[in-house]
């Protein structure tokens, strides 16, 4: 039934797309992949200084991890990393799926988007970022955000 809905979606999306060629400009193949930590959250090493990276649908945070089949999961791993700027603590709540795109990684020959609205104590603007499941990528912390200690 999930996937019934899924592909149904799926046809109605792509069927608004002009075109069936990705949009996305931030997945690499040759990415390393990615590790959890001992708080069952990915690694995160580098900071990203492009302010597109995350905020724009064109460069999503690329969370593809093949040890796992759970569509969420990864999305907490990735989320649960990250603070708010001054280390402040983050909530957030996934808004909806977007933006469908070709790729190998799903059965169904797509994928979408995940966009979550993340908030901290202190801020004036709730932020939106994008995140691909199917795609690997470097994963980096986005502008305006530091990593959990």
């Amino acid at each position: 039934m999930k996937k019934s809905i899924f592909f149904i979606a799926l046809l109605i999306g792509m069927a608004s797309c002009s075109s069936t060629q990705s949009t996305l400009k931030n997945t690499d193949d040759n990415a390393p992949n990615l590790t959890l930590s001992k708080d069952n959250t990915f690694v995160i090493t580098e900071y990203s200084k492009d302010k597109k990276y995350g905020y724009d649908k064109d460069y999503p945070i690329n969370i593809f991890f093949n040890n796992t089949k759970n569509e969420s999961i990864n999305q907490g791993r990735f989320l649960n990393a990250l603070a708010g700027p001054n280390g402040e603590k983050i909530t957030f709540t996934k808004l909806e799926n977007c933006c469908p795109f070709p790729t190998k990684r799903s059965e169904l020959g797509a994928g979408f988007l995940d966009v979550y609205e993340l908030k901290w104590e202190g801020q004036k603007k709730p932020v939106t970022l994008y995140l691909n499941i199917y795609e690997k990528g470097i994963l980096m912390v986005p502008v305006g955000f530091s990593l959990k200690k």
